[in-house]
């Protein structure tokens, strides 16, 4: 039978989605990128904020429709959402088939094969998750680059955030499994391997082996294959001076610091439960500039988190304009049931928000367009992620990584997905670069 799977939310869910096709695969069925010719529609959802919700709700009330003509016959929910709200998915939207937590791989393979119509979901508590991964992994494109997992789950209880109530607790993957997958990808042509989780720097501490995030990183250079290596979510408290010194040093490991730090004013940070504060963020930033002055700085902001005033906003605002980042991500304040953000007041109205959210993207557009500006003519390293032609293409430097960074027209001769070219950078126009191929 041919099945659909719909991947919605963040680049970990997507690695679960590729679980779940290598397992419906292994069992005989095929996978089809139009709805319409499958027999099996499956929604890999996303439960993370409301905004997620309501897409992964819209999405699977656009797929009802298909199955209300008559065909396909099934229609399956898993992921985050259905981990969340199960019980309220099946009831809300008759349409649905089933609904699968987190994990529940074989369940929804043994509904596939069957076609059943369940009537209530089928989930684990979150607090006995084990590690999500399936025996295989599907790889369904060309790019030349790849999400690896390395752990599930999150210990950190920020005021603010679900996800421990719908992952359950930190679990790192084992470090001889993490590495067979990173092969996996490596000869299948991944020559980017970047590494997700919810939290990349507490790497191993739950293991018998003890390993850490720097032992992986060696495992993982040693793979000849592969060309970059990309961390992602390093938590501010957790990233001492061995990670730098390690990563400035690297070979392959990008001087890419992805460092959520949400705020920077110390009495949001403590009602955040951010187990930081400013003058520990601007000791950090200080250190790895000493240390790698060309480091990239990626960060994440919420505004409008419960009680922020016009000054605590204004200083983050500051700060940012001070710093001057390479990446920013804004985010407005998400209130999410079951957290303990979520009964804090006064509330910041949507209006306030909104005004707040697009003040800080203003500026960081203005900082961003500067910087590229200030790169044409320097000659930078380029990763081509695809080729219209043999002459022209799209690719990234390592300062950007793909689906949230920026990308690169590239014009040169025998261009081709997967090779890493230098690039002199010839013009920019927004977020995006122009440059041409140095041969030789």
């Amino acid at each position: 039978m041919k099945f659909f799977l719909l991947k919605l939310g963040c680049p970990k869910n997507d690695v679960d989605a590729d679980y779940i096709s290598a397992r419906l695969i292994d069992d005989g069925h095929q996978l089809t990128t139009d709805p319409e010719k499958a027999h099996s529609l499956i929604i890999n959802t996303c439960g993370f904020i409301q905004a997620a919700r309501e897409e992964s709700i819209n999405e699977i009330l656009k797929l009802s429709l298909l199955k209300n003509s008559g065909y396909p016959k099934t229609l399956y929910a898993t992921g985050c959402l259905s981990q969340r709200y199960g019980i309220e998915l099946l009831r809300g939207i008759p349409e649905l088939d089933g609904v699968f937590g987190l994990g529940e791989i074989d369940a929804l393979a043994r509904a596939v094969a069957t076609s059943s119509r369940l009537v209530k979901p089928v989930f684990k508590d979150a607090r006995r998750l084990d590690y999500l991964c399936g025996s295989r992994r599907h790889i369904a494109d060309n790019l030349p680059y790849a999400y690896l997992k390395i752990s599930d789950g999150c210990n950190r209880l920020c005021s603010f955030c679900a996800i421990p109530f719908i992952r359950g607790k930190y679990r790192s993957r084992s470090l001889k499994a993490v590495v067979d997958e990173a092969r996996f990808l490596a000869d299948h042509g991944k020559r980017e391997i970047i590494i997700v989780s919810q939290e990349a720097t507490l790497y191993g501490h739950d293991l018998k082996e003890r390993s850490n995030i720097i032992n992986l990183l060696q495992e993982l250079e040693k793979i000849e294959k592969i060309s970059w290596i990309r961390l992602l979510y390093l938590y501010p408290d957790r990233v001492n001076g061995e990670l730098i010194a390690y990563m400035a040093q690297s070979r392959k490991t990008l001087k890419y610091f992805d460092l959520p730090l949400q705020h920077i004013n110390d009495d949001i940070l403590k009602r955040m439960r951010r187990r930081t504060s400013r003058r520990q963020i601007e000791q950090l930033l200080f250190k790895i500039k000493t240390i790698i002055p060309e480091a990239v700085l990626r960060t994440t902001f919420i505004v409008g988190f419960p009680g922020e005033s016009k000054e605590q906003f204004k200083e983050l605002r500051t700060f940012i304009e001070t710093y001057r980042f390479d990446r920013v991500g804004v985010f407005s304040f998400s209130l999410e049931e079951g957290t303990v953000a979520a009964k804090m007041r006064p509330l910041v109205s949507e209006k306030v928000k909104n005004t707040r959210l697009d003040d800080l993207m203003t500026l960081q557009q203005e900082i961003a367009f500067a910087k590229n500006n200030s790169l044409i003519g320097t000659n930078k390293k380029v990763i081509i992620d695809s080729s219209d032609d043999s002459r022209m293409a799209r690719g990234r430097t390592e300062d950007d990584c793909p689906d949230i960074d920026q990308e690169i027209v590239i014009h040169g001769k025998n261009l081709k997905a997967g090779d890493i070219r230098i690039v002199k950078i010839t013009g920019a126009n927004g977020y995006d670069l122009m440059g041409e191929v140095l041969q030789g």
